[in-house]
């Protein structure tokens, strides 16, 4: 992120020092270089703005997913989609703490709680190491997992819905289609790949069996009530009919998604409550907690909005984004991809901050806005694929893996599957 910030503040720069240079002085006209110094203020003073409108909805969603994993919703989604996590991962042990702590991580990305959702990965990696026959090495358990991870179904991207609302959306939460869809195929994808590259191009380590882990280990592993209760799992045929749901709802919100979209946060806020209610949760202090958390992440964002806006401003400002549109755009544009598009789609994969900055850019940018085909492609790319550098990085730096063998060919693989899947999708509804 370091060489891409400063890549693109220096492009800024050598642009508008070349148009400085050829300037003729038209009345009325500033030089480009002292439109460019305008740009860094009004980007600057913009990015604190968005940040201060963002706070309300922020903590609005927030709240709301913290009754909800209070209810217990985590735990039940967990249990439902725990006999297909056994299937997938046949060499890691139905009763080891690794199950559960992966459970409750793809469960977490499900419903867009991120902050909930590395610690279970840790942990869920630290397990899966346990059974690791040679340390150093990601096993095909681990590298599954991480593709999974990065390409998770999204049901609820509330932290995108939160930015589109700030932008003045008419329609916020019109991404959900897209959204799922864009991330079912994606996860398809990265099962698919993870498992084909495993068995026919990297060499795959001997792995523990079902009963071939130590007493140690199989000791060793706390869990706490949660993974517990997520262990336990339902029966098979509860998880068919919830997966048939879900795999149901997507051509329902592909043909009646306009319709449906404007009862979706009302109902949200309705049907988390009501749910709180029902499993006995105080809702209001719970929602408070959680909306507290809201406005905590809401504020840590500021110098982040502020240095890739002010980036993005001066990229325009200067000239640069507009020659990369006229060059490019004739090309991506053909297959649905704008040119305003693609730093998005190149980012996002390197840096969430900043591809969330450069989302925020483009739907408040006034020419293009939150519901235009741009913006709500971008949304989805925000909403639908994952910072797969960062999580490589922490997930495998936190157990000491060196040799990833083929994590990041199958994360890769599974992005440019969701960014084909939201080209698709935005294209044939909001094209």
């Amino acid at each position: 992120m370091n060489g891409i910030f400063f890549a693109i503040v220096l492009i800024a720069f050598l642009s508008t020092c070349w148009h400085n240079i050829t300037w003729v002085p038209v009345e009325g006209q500033a030089p480009p270089m002292e439109a460019l110094s305008k740009a860094i203020i009004d980007s600057a003073a913009g990015s604190v703005e968005l940040a201060l409108g963002l706070i309300g909805v922020m903590t609005l969603f927030l709240g709301l997913m913290k009754v909800a994993e209070e209810g217990g919703m985590l735990t039940i989604l967990a249990r439902l989609i725990r006999p297909l996590m056994v299937r997938l991962f046949p060499n890691v042990p139905a009763d080891h703490p690794a199950m559960g702590s992966m459970i409750l991580n793809i469960s977490a990305n499900t419903l867009g709680l991120g902050n909930a959702a590395t610690p279970f990965g840790i942990r869920a990696m630290q397990d899966l190491n346990k059974l690791n026959p040679t340390p150093g090495t990601a096993t095909d358990a681990m590298v599954l997992f991480l593709a999974i991870n990065t390409s998770s179904v999204t049901l609820l991207p509330t932290g995108v819905i939160a930015l589109r609302a700030a932008a003045g959306s008419a329609d916020p939460a019109g991404i959900l289609s897209t959204t799922l869809f864009a991330t079912t195929c994606s996860t398809i994808v990265a099962v698919i790949a993870a498992k084909l590259y495993g068995r026919f191009i990297f060499r795959k380590p001997i792995e523990a069996n079902q009963t071939g882990y130590s007493d140690e280990v199989q000791n060793s592993g706390n869990q706490n009530d949660q993974s517990k209760e997520a262990a336990k799992g339902y029966p098979y045929w509860v998880t068919l009919v919830a997966l048939s749901a879900i795999m149901a709802c997507i051509p329902l919100t592909i043909f009646y998604g306009r319709l449906v979209s404007p009862w979706i946060i009302p109902g949200l806020m309705v049907g988390f409550l009501g749910f709180g209610v029902i499993r006995r949760v105080r809702v209001y202090e719970v929602f408070v907690e959680g909306a507290k958390e809201g406005f905590q992440v809401a504020i840590k964002i500021i110098p982040y909005l502020v240095a890739i806006l002010v980036a993005v401003g001066m990229f325009r400002a200067s000239g640069a984004l507009e020659a990369m549109v006229n060059v490019i755009g004739a090309w991506t544009g053909r297959i649905g991809m704008p040119a305003e598009a693609l730093p998005m789609a190149l980012l996002r994969p390197l840096s969430g901050s900043g591809a969330y900055g450069i989302l925020a850019s483009i739907i408040n940018d006034p020419a293009i806005g939150p519901d235009s085909y741009t913006g709500y492609l971008v949304s989805t790319l925000q909403g639908s694929t994952e910072t797969t550098f960062y999580v490589l990085a922490v997930y495998f730096g936190a157990v000491q893996i060196r040799r990833i063998r083929h994590a990041l060919a199958a994360a890769l693989t599974a992005d440019l599957a969701g960014v084909i899947a939201a080209v698709v999708i935005c294209s044939l509804l909001y094209g």
